[in-house]
């Protein structure tokens, strides 16, 4: 890890204790350092204003650190944090989109990559298909229960067998 790197992770490290403009000046000065192609600096000013709630603003700086190619975790950290921003925003089809196209590159991010399709899900309406991700993610966690959890999550979205109790 760079030293770069390790003044903006002690940015975050102390960002309980600050207010969130304070988080964004930090980040920014930081993201100054930086050529202005690096992808680093958007996506760490996006993380700061998205943060600090202000997603409208966070956005834009993801798609920049994205579009400069933004590579390894930290693109898929982008995609986990711009879904959740566009979820925020009132887009959970999109963010279920920006979600689908890290899950096979998601790595030890698979868990938390679920965990935020599950809420877009919830988000669109859709809260059978929403527990079953979560479920599904959460089963292999789990010390018992492990297969009848991950079945019966799957069986929330098999479609309810047709009613044959009619006599013709």
């Amino acid at each position: 890890m760079d030293e770069w790197q390790r003044r903006v992770d002690a940015v975050w490290a102390a960002a309980s204790d600050l207010d969130d403009q304070a988080v964004i000046e930090r980040i920014d000065l930081l993201v100054a350092e930086l050529p202005a192609d690096d992808p680093r600096g958007p996506f760490e000013a996006a993380g700061a204003r998205d943060s600090a709630g202000l997603e409208a603003e966070a956005e834009p700086r993801y798609r920049r650190a994205l579009e400069l190619g933004l590579s390894g975790r930290a693109r898929v950290e982008a995609h986990v944090q711009l879904a959740s921003t566009v979820r925020n925003l009132g887009r959970a089809d999109e963010a279920l989109a920006l979600l689908d196209g890290v899950r096979d590159d998601a790595g030890d991010l698979a868990d938390a990559v679920e965990a935020f399709r599950a809420l877009a899900l919830a988000s669109s309406g859709r809260t059978d298909a929403a527990a079953s991700v979560a479920l599904i993610a959460l089963a292999p966690h789990l010390t018992q229960y492990r297969r009848a959890v991950d079945a019966y999550a799957r069986e929330l979205l098999a479609p309810a067998p047709e009613d044959d109790t009619t006599t013709p």
